[in-house]
């Protein structure tokens, strides 16, 4: 368990808290808007009201008794600034700020910021290499070439093994998971036979998968 400080209840914010409750993580919400601190206090029990741009309401909590604290404001980013150099100057751990540009994540980091996250951006590439790929399911960028994709199998697979197709001799891939639904087994022995409907978890430069994506044949929901 790990202790969270979350300062701006935007709905990044929230689903941000939300996730990181339900990983069973003891988390603190602040938000200077009283009435919404109000609305997710039966959600978040320590929710606090304040304006986190005044020194005073961060000490008063202890910031450096977080694990991680997230400046997650949408729209202020003086404000974001200012809260990021609070946070390091009162002697925070780690301080994660949101930014929705390179210039911005620039400043944040100059000021202090341990990490700094573009959420609306790091949303468009995946949308982006999701849809104009073929068959692209998911994907975990890695490096600026090599990433993990989630992908259908190429139907001539059914009922041979992954040692038999020599998934990476021939294709330059690793796969790393089978998933069937919702259920992934991963690191599947190269004995495993394919089955109809499998999708793969596979790693390896975009390039490559790209090609091995087009070979497949299965239409993806979100086209139907």
């Amino acid at each position: 368990m790990k202790s969270i400080l979350i300062i701006g209840m935007g709905m990044l914010g929230q689903c941000l808290a939300a996730r990181m409750q339900e990983l069973e993580n003891d988390v603190m919400v602040i938000d200077k808007d009283e009435e919404k601190i109000q609305e997710l206090s039966s959600v978040f029990p320590d929710a606090i009201a304040g304006d986190c741009t005044n020194p005073a309401v961060l000490k008063a909590i202890g910031v450096n008794n977080f694990d991680y604290c997230f400046v997650a404001i949408g729209e202020d980013f003086y404000a974001s600034l200012e809260i990021t150099s609070i946070l390091k100057e009162l002697g925070a751990k780690c301080v994660i700020s949101k930014a929705k540009r390179r210039r911005q994540a620039e400043f944040l980091k100059r000021i202090g910021a341990d990490e700094v996250f573009f959420p609306e951006r790091e949303i468009a590439e995946k949308l982006a290499v999701r849809y104009n790929a073929t068959n692209i399911f998911d994907y975990v960028e890695l490096t600026s070439d090599c990433s993990i994709f989630e992908i259908p199998i190429v139907s001539s697979w059914v009922g041979k093994s992954i040692l038999e197709i020599n998934v990476r001799q021939k294709y330059n891939i690793n796969i790393i998971a089978i998933k069937k639904g919702t259920v992934i087994d991963p690191v599947p022995a190269g004995d495993y036979v394919f089955q109809p409907d499998d999708h793969i978890v596979v790693i390896g430069k975009s390039s490559d998968v790209f090609q091995l994506s087009a070979q497949t044949t299965e239409n993806h929901p979100d086209y139907n």
